[in-house]
Protein backbone atom coordinates (compact mmCIF):
# COMPACT_ATOMS: atom_id res chain seq x y z
CA UNK A 1 0.00 0.00 0.00
CA UNK A 2 1.80 3.05 -1.33
CA UNK A 3 -0.38 5.62 1.42
CA UNK A 4 2.85 7.96 2.12
CA UNK A 5 3.71 7.19 5.91
CA UNK A 6 6.60 7.18 8.21
CA UNK A 7 8.01 4.17 9.80
CA UNK A 8 8.71 4.54 13.79
CA UNK A 9 9.49 1.00 14.54
CA UNK A 10 12.07 -1.05 12.41
CA UNK A 11 14.73 -2.42 13.54
CA UNK A 12 17.55 -2.78 10.50
CA UNK A 13 18.98 -6.09 11.58
CA UNK A 14 15.29 -7.25 11.32
CA UNK A 15 15.47 -6.43 7.71
CA UNK A 16 18.19 -9.06 6.54
CA UNK A 17 16.41 -10.86 4.13
CA UNK A 18 17.97 -14.66 3.03
CA UNK A 19 19.14 -14.19 -0.06
CA UNK A 20 20.85 -10.87 1.20
CA UNK A 21 22.17 -13.61 4.35
CA UNK A 22 23.78 -15.83 2.10
CA UNK A 23 25.43 -13.18 -0.31
CA UNK A 24 27.13 -11.32 3.03
CA UNK A 25 28.03 -15.15 4.45
CA UNK A 26 30.01 -16.09 1.02
CA UNK A 27 31.22 -12.47 0.96
CA UNK A 28 32.86 -12.07 4.87
CA UNK A 29 33.76 -16.22 4.96
CA UNK A 30 30.72 -17.18 7.33
CA UNK A 31 29.16 -21.14 7.44
CA UNK A 32 25.41 -20.95 7.63
CA UNK A 33 24.06 -23.88 9.20
CA UNK A 34 21.02 -24.14 6.35
CA UNK A 35 21.60 -25.58 3.39
CA UNK A 36 20.20 -22.40 0.89
CA UNK A 37 17.63 -19.77 1.25
CA UNK A 38 14.66 -21.70 1.13
CA UNK A 39 15.83 -23.78 4.27
CA UNK A 40 16.68 -20.46 6.07
CA UNK A 41 13.36 -19.12 5.56
CA UNK A 42 11.84 -22.11 6.50
CA UNK A 43 13.37 -21.04 10.07
CA UNK A 44 11.65 -17.91 10.42
CA UNK A 45 9.14 -19.54 12.24
CA UNK A 46 8.76 -18.66 15.81
CA UNK A 47 7.33 -20.29 18.60
CA UNK A 48 7.95 -17.23 20.65
CA UNK A 49 10.13 -13.51 21.25
CA UNK A 50 12.97 -15.44 22.71
CA UNK A 51 13.02 -18.10 19.68
CA UNK A 52 12.93 -15.66 17.56
CA UNK A 53 16.15 -13.55 19.00
CA UNK A 54 18.11 -16.67 19.10
CA UNK A 55 18.06 -16.95 15.06
CA UNK A 56 17.91 -13.00 15.12
CA UNK A 57 21.59 -12.64 16.47
CA UNK A 58 23.01 -15.77 15.48
CA UNK A 59 22.28 -14.64 11.81
CA UNK A 60 23.85 -10.66 12.78
CA UNK A 61 27.07 -13.26 12.13
CA UNK A 62 26.94 -12.25 8.65
CA UNK A 63 27.71 -8.64 9.08
CA UNK A 64 30.39 -8.02 9.14
CA UNK A 65 32.07 -4.35 7.66
CA UNK A 66 30.79 -0.90 6.59
CA UNK A 67 29.87 -2.00 3.15
CA UNK A 68 27.51 -5.07 4.68
CA UNK A 69 25.67 -2.38 7.29
CA UNK A 70 25.20 0.45 3.89
CA UNK A 71 23.79 -2.31 1.70
CA UNK A 72 21.76 -3.90 4.58
CA UNK A 73 20.59 -0.51 4.72
CA UNK A 74 19.72 0.28 1.20
CA UNK A 75 18.12 -2.61 0.87
CA UNK A 76 15.36 -1.72 3.45
CA UNK A 77 15.19 1.60 2.15
CA UNK A 78 14.02 0.33 -1.75
CA UNK A 79 11.25 -1.68 -0.50
CA UNK A 80 10.15 0.94 1.75
CA UNK A 81 10.24 3.32 -0.74
CA UNK A 82 8.35 1.06 -3.08
CA UNK A 83 5.40 1.06 0.23
CA UNK A 84 5.22 4.44 0.54
CA UNK A 85 7.60 5.39 3.17
CA UNK A 86 8.62 9.00 3.16
CA UNK A 87 10.47 9.20 6.52
CA UNK A 88 11.87 6.47 8.38
CA UNK A 89 13.12 6.36 12.05
CA UNK A 90 15.77 3.18 12.09
CA UNK A 91 16.13 1.29 15.17
CA UNK A 92 20.05 -0.39 15.46
CA UNK A 93 21.61 -2.64 18.53
CA UNK A 94 25.11 -1.83 18.76
CA UNK A 95 25.64 -4.13 21.40
CA UNK A 96 24.66 -7.07 18.88
CA UNK A 97 27.67 -6.47 17.20
CA UNK A 98 30.21 -4.89 19.41
CA UNK A 99 30.03 -8.32 21.69
CA UNK A 100 31.27 -10.23 18.65
CA UNK A 101 34.05 -7.97 17.81
CA UNK A 102 32.40 -5.71 15.36
CA UNK A 103 33.26 -2.20 16.37
CA UNK A 104 30.61 0.80 17.01
CA UNK A 105 31.81 2.79 14.44
CA UNK A 106 31.76 0.71 11.25
CA UNK A 107 28.19 -0.21 12.11
CA UNK A 108 27.02 3.75 12.09
CA UNK A 109 29.42 4.43 9.46
CA UNK A 110 27.68 1.76 6.71
CA UNK A 111 24.13 2.56 8.42
CA UNK A 112 25.33 6.32 7.63
CA UNK A 113 26.34 5.97 4.12
CA UNK A 114 23.02 4.66 2.98
CA UNK A 115 20.84 7.20 4.83
CA UNK A 116 23.18 9.98 3.80
CA UNK A 117 22.06 9.22 -0.21
CA UNK A 118 18.67 8.02 1.01
CA UNK A 119 16.74 11.37 -0.29
CA UNK A 120 18.00 11.57 -3.32
CA UNK A 121 18.13 7.75 -4.12
CA UNK A 122 14.68 6.53 -2.33
CA UNK A 123 12.74 9.57 -1.33
CA UNK A 124 12.99 9.05 2.39
CA UNK A 125 14.34 11.31 4.96
CA UNK A 126 15.76 9.13 7.93
CA UNK A 127 16.78 9.25 11.89
CA UNK A 128 18.88 6.60 13.50
CA UNK A 129 17.77 5.72 17.24
CA UNK A 130 20.18 3.41 19.26
CA UNK A 131 18.94 0.42 21.01
CA UNK A 132 20.24 -0.88 24.40
CA UNK A 133 19.69 -4.55 24.84
CA UNK A 134 17.66 -5.19 27.87
CA UNK A 135 18.53 -8.41 28.85
CA UNK A 136 22.34 -7.32 29.17
CA UNK A 137 23.17 -5.34 32.17
CA UNK A 138 22.55 -1.30 32.60
CA UNK A 139 26.68 -0.79 32.58
CA UNK A 140 26.96 -2.25 29.13
CA UNK A 141 24.02 0.10 28.03
CA UNK A 142 25.56 3.23 29.61
CA UNK A 143 29.08 1.57 28.06
CA UNK A 144 27.02 1.53 24.74
CA UNK A 145 26.27 5.08 24.96
CA UNK A 146 29.93 6.76 26.17
CA UNK A 147 31.31 4.48 22.89
CA UNK A 148 28.79 6.25 20.84
CA UNK A 149 29.68 9.50 21.80
CA UNK A 150 31.91 10.27 18.89
CA UNK A 151 28.54 9.82 16.41
CA UNK A 152 26.17 11.70 18.08
CA UNK A 153 25.65 13.97 15.04
CA UNK A 154 24.06 10.66 13.32
CA UNK A 155 22.04 9.29 16.61
CA UNK A 156 18.26 11.11 17.01
CA UNK A 157 17.29 9.09 20.02
CA UNK A 158 17.69 5.95 22.40
CA UNK A 159 16.08 2.94 22.73
CA UNK A 160 15.34 -0.08 24.69
CA UNK A 161 14.09 -3.59 22.49
CA UNK A 162 15.00 -7.55 23.17
CA UNK A 163 13.39 -9.98 25.31
CA UNK A 164 11.34 -7.75 28.10
CA UNK A 165 10.30 -9.85 30.46
CA UNK A 166 12.09 -9.99 33.34
CA UNK A 167 13.88 -6.67 32.59
CA UNK A 168 11.63 -3.54 33.60
CA UNK A 169 12.49 -0.20 32.09
CA UNK A 170 13.75 0.88 35.61
CA UNK A 171 16.91 -1.45 35.18
CA UNK A 172 17.92 1.63 32.65
CA UNK A 173 17.64 5.02 34.29
CA UNK A 174 20.84 6.02 34.71
CA UNK A 175 21.13 5.40 30.85
CA UNK A 176 18.62 7.10 30.28
CA UNK A 177 19.18 10.36 32.31
CA UNK A 178 22.72 10.32 30.80
CA UNK A 179 21.20 10.42 26.82
CA UNK A 180 18.48 13.11 28.23
CA UNK A 181 22.00 15.00 29.08
CA UNK A 182 23.13 14.86 25.75
CA UNK A 183 20.17 16.13 24.28
CA UNK A 184 19.20 12.60 23.13
CA UNK A 185 15.30 12.02 22.55
CA UNK A 186 14.13 8.76 24.27
CA UNK A 187 11.71 5.96 23.17
CA UNK A 188 11.38 2.00 24.49
CA UNK A 189 9.70 -0.82 24.25
CA UNK A 190 7.12 -1.76 26.30
CA UNK A 191 3.67 -3.87 27.13
CA UNK A 192 4.36 -6.13 24.12
CA UNK A 193 5.18 -9.39 26.62
CA UNK A 194 5.55 -7.23 29.48
CA UNK A 195 2.79 -5.58 31.68
CA UNK A 196 1.61 -2.65 31.54
CA UNK A 197 3.06 -1.36 34.62
CA UNK A 198 6.23 -1.61 32.24
CA UNK A 199 4.47 1.00 30.07
CA UNK A 200 4.40 3.42 33.37
CA UNK A 201 7.87 2.59 34.02
CA UNK A 202 9.07 3.90 30.68
CA UNK A 203 7.12 7.17 30.80
CA UNK A 204 7.43 8.06 34.70
CA UNK A 205 10.90 6.65 35.30
CA UNK A 206 12.90 7.07 31.51
CA UNK A 207 11.14 9.44 30.14
CA UNK A 208 10.35 8.47 26.78
CA UNK A 209 8.49 10.33 24.30
CA UNK A 210 6.81 7.25 22.45
CA UNK A 211 6.33 4.11 23.74
CA UNK A 212 7.72 0.64 21.23
CA UNK A 213 4.86 -1.76 20.76
CA UNK A 214 2.38 -0.91 24.43
CA UNK A 215 -0.25 -3.48 23.31
CA UNK A 216 -1.43 -4.03 26.71
CA UNK A 217 -2.19 -0.95 27.65
CA UNK A 218 -5.53 -2.20 27.20
CA UNK A 219 -5.31 -4.27 30.26
CA UNK A 220 -5.40 -0.86 32.06
CA UNK A 221 -8.29 1.37 31.79
CA UNK A 222 -6.66 4.35 33.87
CA UNK A 223 -3.12 3.85 31.86
CA UNK A 224 -5.26 4.33 28.54
CA UNK A 225 -6.57 7.51 29.80
CA UNK A 226 -3.29 8.85 30.27
CA UNK A 227 -1.85 8.03 26.98
CA UNK A 228 -4.69 9.62 25.10
CA UNK A 229 -4.92 12.76 27.43
CA UNK A 230 -0.36 12.98 27.00
CA UNK A 231 -1.19 11.86 23.28
CA UNK A 232 1.85 9.26 23.69
CA UNK A 233 2.42 7.97 20.34
CA UNK A 234 2.41 3.86 20.74
CA UNK A 235 4.53 2.31 17.27
CA UNK A 236 2.08 -0.97 17.31
CA UNK A 237 3.65 -3.92 15.32
CA UNK A 238 0.03 -5.92 14.07
CA UNK A 239 2.17 -8.39 12.23
CA UNK A 240 5.10 -9.30 14.86
CA UNK A 241 2.36 -9.49 17.59
CA UNK A 242 0.84 -12.43 15.54
CA UNK A 243 3.97 -14.14 14.58
CA UNK A 244 5.27 -13.73 18.56
CA UNK A 245 2.17 -14.88 19.63
CA UNK A 246 1.44 -11.83 21.75
CA UNK A 247 -1.71 -12.46 19.56
CA UNK A 248 -3.29 -15.21 18.05
CA UNK A 249 -4.63 -14.26 14.85
CA UNK A 250 -4.32 -10.90 13.25
CA UNK A 251 -8.37 -10.60 13.45
CA UNK A 252 -8.11 -10.48 17.34
CA UNK A 253 -5.23 -7.65 17.15
CA UNK A 254 -6.61 -4.98 19.25
CA UNK A 255 -5.48 -2.07 16.76
CA UNK A 256 -9.28 -0.69 16.10
CA UNK A 257 -10.26 -0.57 19.69
CA UNK A 258 -7.17 0.98 20.27
CA UNK A 259 -7.76 3.70 17.44
CA UNK A 260 -11.28 3.91 18.95
CA UNK A 261 -10.23 4.66 22.34
CA UNK A 262 -8.73 7.75 21.15
CA UNK A 263 -5.07 6.06 21.22
CA UNK A 264 -2.19 8.09 18.80
CA UNK A 265 -1.77 4.64 17.20
CA UNK A 266 0.83 3.96 14.39
CA UNK A 267 1.37 0.83 12.61
CA UNK A 268 4.87 -0.64 11.78
CA UNK A 269 7.06 -3.66 9.85
CA UNK A 270 9.46 -4.50 13.05
CA UNK A 271 11.32 -6.88 11.29
CA UNK A 272 9.97 -7.62 8.36
CA UNK A 273 12.07 -10.00 6.78
CA UNK A 274 11.48 -12.23 9.85
CA UNK A 275 7.35 -11.39 10.20
CA UNK A 276 6.52 -11.69 6.64
CA UNK A 277 5.83 -8.05 5.86
CA UNK A 278 6.48 -4.53 5.29
CA UNK A 279 5.12 -1.67 6.39
CA UNK A 280 2.74 -1.40 3.47
CA UNK A 281 1.89 -4.82 3.39
CA UNK A 282 1.06 -4.28 7.26
CA UNK A 283 -1.29 -1.25 6.44
CA UNK A 284 -2.96 -3.81 3.99
CA UNK A 285 -3.26 -6.97 6.16
CA UNK A 286 -4.92 -4.58 9.13
CA UNK A 287 -6.76 -3.19 6.64
CA UNK A 288 -8.55 -6.61 6.03
CA UNK A 289 -8.55 -8.36 8.74
CA UNK A 290 -9.43 -5.62 11.03
CA UNK A 291 -12.34 -4.18 8.48
CA UNK A 292 -10.65 -0.82 8.86
CA UNK A 293 -11.68 1.87 6.30
CA UNK A 294 -9.90 3.95 4.48
CA UNK A 295 -10.16 7.13 6.38
CA UNK A 296 -8.85 4.99 9.57
CA UNK A 297 -5.76 4.10 7.17
CA UNK A 298 -5.82 7.80 6.49
CA UNK A 299 -5.21 8.57 10.20
CA UNK A 300 -2.99 5.81 11.09
CA UNK A 301 -0.28 7.56 8.08
CA UNK A 302 -1.68 10.83 9.48
CA UNK A 303 -0.39 9.64 13.00
CA UNK A 304 2.77 8.19 11.87
CA UNK A 305 4.24 11.90 10.54
CA UNK A 306 2.42 13.48 13.77
CA UNK A 307 4.63 10.81 15.93
CA UNK A 308 7.67 11.41 14.74
CA UNK A 309 10.80 13.07 15.53
CA UNK A 310 10.23 15.77 13.02
CA UNK A 311 10.15 18.98 15.69
CA UNK A 312 13.17 20.50 13.94
CA UNK A 313 11.71 20.23 10.52
CA UNK A 314 7.81 21.56 11.12
CA UNK A 315 8.07 22.31 7.08
CA UNK A 316 8.39 18.66 6.13
CA UNK A 317 6.25 17.46 8.67
CA UNK A 318 3.99 19.52 7.17
CA UNK A 319 4.87 18.48 3.68
CA UNK A 320 4.47 14.95 4.69
CA UNK A 321 0.93 15.77 6.26
CA UNK A 322 -0.38 17.34 3.22
CA UNK A 323 0.72 14.05 1.12
CA UNK A 324 -1.69 12.08 3.62
CA UNK A 325 -4.18 14.26 2.47
CA UNK A 326 -4.00 14.19 -1.05
CA UNK A 327 -3.63 10.35 -1.40
CA UNK A 328 -6.12 9.20 -3.62
CA UNK A 329 -6.93 5.12 -2.81
CA UNK A 330 -7.48 2.87 -5.29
Amino acid sequence: MHLPKAELHLHIEGTLEPELAFALAARNGVDLPYADTEELRTAYLFDDLQSFLDLYYSLMAVLRTEDDFAELADAYLARAAAQGVRHAEIFFDPQAHTDRGVPIGTVIGGLGRALDRSEESHGISTQLIMCFLRDKSAESALETLDAAKPYLDRISAVGLDSAEVGHPPAKFREVYAAATALGLRKVAHAGEEGPPEYIREALDVLGVERIDHGLRCMEDPDLVDRLVSERIPLTLCPLSNVRLRAVDVLEQHPLRSMMDAGLLCTVNSDDPAYFGGYVGDTFRAVYEALGLDREQLRTLARNSFEAAFLDHDEERRARYLSEVEAYAFD
